[in-house]
């Protein structure tokens, strides 16, 4: 079952939901989508949080540069244009992290 709800975010970000008695109790996963551009509320191509944390009077991202280049880093990975790393458990990640600190 699929229950779809259009609804305004307020500026708390805080939200109640009415949930139909159709909908069985127990788990469930909500999932939050943005509205296409069609309606206005797009955020031009970038993700919200980047456009929270940009200045309101420049315009200017408000990240260091560690942390743009880091940004720019991940969004190449999900265009495929530098290898991702993969892991098959946590252990494993955290040793190939400690061995490139090792490394620098």
């Amino acid at each position: 079952m699929t229950v779809t709800q259009t609804v305004e975010i307020p500026a708390s970000h805080r939200l109640t939901i009415d949930v139909p008695r159709e909908v069985p109790a127990g788990a469930v996963i909500l999932t939050f989508t943005p509205k296409t551009a069609d309606d206005g509320l797009d955020y031009e191509g970038e993700c919200p949080i980047c456009a929270a944390h940009r200045d309101p009077i420049t315009g200017e991202e408000r990240f260091n540069a560690e942390t743009i280049a880091t940004i720019e880093e991940g969004r190449a990975m999900m265009r495929g244009e530098i290898p991702a790393k993969w892991y098959n458990s946590l252990d494993e990640m955290w040793e190939d992290l400690v061995k490139e600190d090792a490394d620098d």
